[in-house]
């Protein structure tokens, strides 16, 4: 019952948003036609692309507010309409971008929150051999990289950057939730 509420709840929300900008049709559209891809939401996708546009609504006739340029770069999906996402990046920032320019593919961010400042040096990580602390490392990664994601056992995860292998603990990772287990 709670989830149903809270899919009312939703649909109500964006039917609200929809008559702020004048889209009277979009919100007229029945609650199944708005569920999306009936995935959990929120979920972690990447980039398919090197120039994502995202808007400030779920269309092409809506402004757009930003282009991301890294493929492969982890967001969040936190809103679905029809075959629009609502994504969030690791700063934080929200913005609508069309479903087929995401991905399923895993990725994260290593350390966002101390990617280098200008003209600062940059905070680094160890890649480890094993999934302990102790575990002598394979590389550094630097923070703002992104890792492809391989598998998270709830606190390391396995992860590729370049043609490096290793472990790194999931709390340093933006792109999988804190005990978040992937096979």
């Amino acid at each position: 019952m709670r989830q149903i509420l809270l899919q009312w709840a939703k649909t109500l929300m964006l039917a609200v948003a929809c008559l702020a900008e004048g889209d009277v049709a979009r919100a007229q559209s029945s609650p199944s036609a708005s569920q999306g891809s009936g995935l959990p939401v929120p979920r972690f996708v990447s980039l398919k692309s090197d120039k994502v546009h995202i808007r400030q609504g779920p269309g092409t006739d809506y402004k757009v507010l930003w282009v991301f340029t890294r493929a492969g770069l982890p967001v969040e999906v936190i809103s679905e309409f029809e075959g629009w996402r609502q994504v969030r990046d690791s700063e934080g920032t929200t913005g609508w971008v069309l479903q087929g320019l995401v991905s399923g593919r895993r990725t994260a961010v290593v350390l966002p929150w101390e990617a280098k400042p200008a003209g600062g040096k940059a905070t680094q990580v160890p890649l480890r051999s094993d999934d302990r602390e102790g575990a002598g490392a394979v590389a550094m990664a630097e923070a703002g990289v992104i890792a492809n994601v391989r598998s998270c056992d709830g606190s390391w995860c396995y992860v590729s950057i370049a043609d490096f292998r290793g472990y790194i603990e999931q709390k340093k990772l933006w792109g999988v939730y804190e005990g978040e287990v992937l096979k």
